[in-house]
This record gives C-alpha cells, sequence and structure tokens, in this order.
C-alpha cells in the first residue's frame, strides 16, 4: 500500500497530495505519511526489495520538511504554504518521525536532531495548556478543492489528533530503544 501512495500522490519534493484530486499538501495527512513511512522502515527487514524506495522517498520528505519548518519551529496547515496557520498534530508527527530517523541512524543526528529539537521546544512551550492539552490541532479534514478549505478548518484543543503524536515525541526521545 505504500508504494501505491508513493506512486499516486508522493510529489517529487517529497511531500504528498491530500489526495490525487486535491493539490494541497495538508499537514496532517503528510504526518502520517512521515509515521508510516518511519515505522515501516522500523519493521521491515534490510533485505526487502521495497525498503530502498520507501527510505528514499522519507529522505526526500525529511528533506522538504526542513525547508518548510518555520522560523519558531513549527510546521504549518499546508505544509508548503507559508500563509497558512501553525498547526500541532502534522509538526509532532514529522517530529516524531525525525526523532525516530535521527536514533535509527537514517537522519543526520547534527542537522535533523536540531529541527526535532526546535519543534519540539515549539509545541511544548507554545501550544500545551496547564492542563495539558495541546492546541491548534486542526479538525477532521475531509478533502478540499482550494486553499481556503484547509485555511478555514477549525483550530480544537485537547483533540486526540494532535495529543498522541505529542506523546509519540515524548516517547521517542526517552525510549531506551526505538
Amino acid at each position: 500500500e505504500m508504494l501505491v501512495y508513493l506512486d499516486s500522490i508522493q510529489l517529487s519534493n517529497g511531500l504528498f497530495y491530500h489526495a490525487p484530486s486535491a493539490h494541497f499538501s495538508w499537514g496532517r495527512g503528510n504526518g502520517w505519511m512521515a509515521v508510516g513511512m518511519a515505522e515501516l522502515l522500523r519493521a521491515l527487514p534490510e533485505n526487502n526489495p521495497d525498503r530502498p524506495k520507501i527510505m528514499s522517498a522519507y529522505l526526500n520528505m525529511m528533506a522538504t520538511l526542513k525547508k518548510n519548518q518555520a522560523q519558531d519551529g513549527m510546521w504549518r496547515q499546508v505544509v508548503d504554504d507559508e500563509t497558512m496557520w501553525k498547526e500541532t498534530s502534522c509538526t509532532a508527527m514529522f517530529t516524531y518521525a525525525m526523532i525516530v530517523g535521527v536514533r535509527k541512524g537514517w537522519l543526520d543526528k547534527k542537522q535533523y536532531g536540531s529541527v526535532a529539537r526546535k519543534a519540539w521546544i515549539a509545541l511544548t512551550t507554545g501550544y500545551i495548556n496547564e492542563i495539558g492539552d495541546v492546541s491548534s490541532v486542526c479538525e477532521g479534514t475531509n478533502i478540499g478543492n482550494n486553499s481556503e478549505h484547509y485555511r478555514n478548518r477549525q483550530q480544537l484543543t485537547g483533540d486526540l489528533h494532535g495529543q498522541a503524536p505529542v506523546l509519540w515525541c515524548a516517547y521517542a526521545l526517552t525510549a531506551p530503544k526505538l
């Protein structure tokens, strides 16, 4: 299934369209692909014939994400649109995928460790309230046909789409072995 996604909705820069008919690199949709590739690469045997293609796609995506990170460490609702609002679920998902990549030796520790650290600090200092709820989480998002569809999504607080990825990051940062 991953190969189908790579062949049908991954762009040459490594990001993914929300769908073949929705030419927007929606943050959380890309987050699922980043986490999915990181998890699949952790599980696939080194000699799996599909591993090189998935690894190449993952590395390409990570390089583009690095370039699209906002100055404060966050990523946006539509990853490659600087006019979009900063979104936490995708930020946490990208951070998790980078932490895994650094810990597994797929990504350069100096380059990507600093990107992940910057994102983690942004998440934990600006988007978690006093009771532990994560804010600026995009509500569930169906496929849209214009950028305003993505821009106008509700920003929720305490939604599990944001809570869980932040916890994944905390685990990945502290787990003795990934």
